[in-house]
């Protein structure tokens, strides 16, 4: 198993508007990555550019910021042959690095379009090393900040140019190398890309991070059997996994998130949160995340349900006008 600092520059539409081909909103167009060592030593380097078929005509944009022609990605290669040669000398079963998630999403998609091994067919265990940046050195913990700035803010010598594949991968390996020996602590909070999610209870992913816990269900037919399951809507502990008493049932401020809390008699206030990731056939799965709280943390999550009510009632007292309305034409 080797660590793989990876990072991807992808074509769109050439009018930056809804994507021509929807199951590829973005084309892959470069591929850079370094290797690192268990001493997070660079060892091994990958740069390859990808000729796009999808989306033959560069982005205006995508042009500007990455300092790019077509004439140049027209000597490139198939996405195929380029995607076949990455994983290879990736070797077996590498843990991918990226800044923040978005690349192995693209990637997973991209495999999946071109028709090509994916690197799982369920989620994907990999680092964010723009989330662990914010854990190592950042007050504010879930703050996602630009590589640029991090490279700054730890004093990382910036010797070759910025937004390009290649020179991307490699300011994040070096900023991951840092964190590795400054804030090792925080190497232990992989993610998961569920682009494809589990397929059946027995695949499902739970993770005990010490500080929370994280579970990633199967795949249900749609968002209202999820609700329905049990395993996703008990309100647990984090610490002893048991059901505990409730201190604000589940509410969605925005029917993507729901929330919960409760008391354990031995480990105190917790929170539950899940977040419903949708799929295009309408399936979804439940990302949920189970955490200990203070009190502050209690009010704040009240004030929220309590917002979140409000919100509630004024869509019904909408909806009840509209049918009023509605009856009042058809007379």
């Amino acid at each position: 198993m080797g660590l793989i600092v990876m990072d991807l520059e992808w074509n769109q539409s050439s009018t930056g508007r809804e994507p021509e081909v929807a199951k590829l909103p973005f084309e892959i167009i470069e591929i850079g990555a370094i290797k690192l060592n268990s001493e997070y030593e660079m060892v091994g380097e990958f740069s390859e550019l990808i000729k796009p078929i999808v989306y033959p005509r560069l982005y205006h944009i995508t042009s500007k910021i990455i300092h790019i022609q077509m004439e140049d990605l027209a000597r490139g290669g198939r996405f195929t042959d380029v995607s076949k040669e990455f994983l290879e000398w990736c070797g077996e079963d590498p843990i991918i690095c990226t800044w923040g998630p978005s690349d192995i999403a693209e990637l997973q998609r991209n495999l999946r379009f071109f028709d090509c091994p994916l690197l799982n067919d369920g989620p994907v265990k990999y680092i964010d090393v723009q989330k662990l940046f914010a854990l190592a050195f950042d007050k504010d913990k879930n703050n996602r900040i630009s590589l640029e700035h991090a490279v700054d803010a730890i004093g990382i010598e910036k010797d070759i140019p910025f937004h390009r594949a290649f020179s991307d991968a490699y300011y994040t390996a070096k900023v991951l190398a840092k964190i590795a020996t400054g804030h090792p602590e925080v190497l232990k909070f992989v993610s998961f890309d569920v682009t494809f999610p589990p397929k059946t209870k027995d695949d499902e992913i739970f993770v005990d991070f010490g500080t929370y816990s994280k579970r990633i269900t199967r795949v249900f037919k749609d968002r209202e059997t999820a609700l329905r399951d049990r395993d996703v809507m008990s309100i647990v502990c984090t610490e002893c996994g048991k059901p505990i008493k409730k201190k604000i049932g589940w509410f969605s401020p925005n029917g993507k998130q729901y929330y919960a809390a409760g008391i354990c008699d031995v480990h105190g206030l917790i929170k539950n949160r899940v977040r419903i990731q949708k799929y295009d056939d309408e399936s979804v799965c439940a990302i949920k995340i189970v955490k200990p709280i203070e009190n502050d943390g209690l009010m704040k999550l009240q004030e929220k349900s309590a917002r979140a009510e409000e919100l509630r009632k004024k869509r019904k007292e909408a909806e009840r006008k509209a049918k009023e309305f509605r009856s009042s034409k058809k007379r």
